[in-house]
């Protein structure tokens, strides 16, 4: 839990103090799914949901208690963050709002054999950008970095960066500010 402050403070700039670091929606959402994780692989499936509904309605993240995650994640601005059932997420991951680690569907994922993957596996170190959406059972690799409203159907190598076609209406300034055409 120490180490998940300490991830807030280093990646919020926001974020002065530990103590108000507690009040960031990432630890709540992180921690509940934790004991929702343990619950959930104990055949306690009732018990799991629950928290996870918790954790739900107090941050506006829904990590689904099968998905596993790895040490120091940080969801900034957690809400409309979706992690499906048998995602993986490693070490030092970023996640921005409104991201979805999701399947492609029922109707292809019925078709699957049971206990068959249908979530993202993302790597250690990858930052996934506001309204990134990745769907199905593909691998994020190390170090990727997915820009925001990327939509990834396929996998992404170590190191890779996705990124969303701008709007044709926006074009660069010098400097690297943006303007409309």
């Amino acid at each position: 839990m120490r180490e998940d402050v300490e991830t807030t403070l280093a990646r919020d700039p926001s974020i002065m103090t530990k103590a108000e670091a507690l009040f960031h929606s990432t630890l709540p959402a992180v921690w509940l799914h934790r004991a929702a994780h343990r619950l959930y692989r104990g055949k306690h499936r009732i018990g799991a949901r629950v928290l996870t509904s918790v954790a739900r309605v107090l941050t506006g993240v829904e990590i689904h208690p099968g998905a596993k995650v790895g040490r120091r994640l940080f969801i900034d601005h957690g809400t409309g963050v979706v992690v499906g059932e048998t995602a993986v997420i490693g070490d030092d991951v970023t996640i921005y709002q409104q991201v979805t680690l999701g399947a492609v569907g029922w109707w292809r994922d019925n078709l699957r054999d049971d206990g068959e993957r249908r979530h993202p596996v993302v790597g250690d170190r990858v930052t996934l950008g506001a309204n990134a959406t990745v769907l199905g059972p593909l691998v994020i690799g190390d170090d990727a970095m997915l820009g925001a409203h990327s939509l990834v159907l396929k996998d992404v190598g170590p190191g890779e960066k996705v990124l969303a076609e701008p709007s044709a209406d926006w074009r660069p300034r010098r400097g690297g500010a943006e303007e409309r055409a």
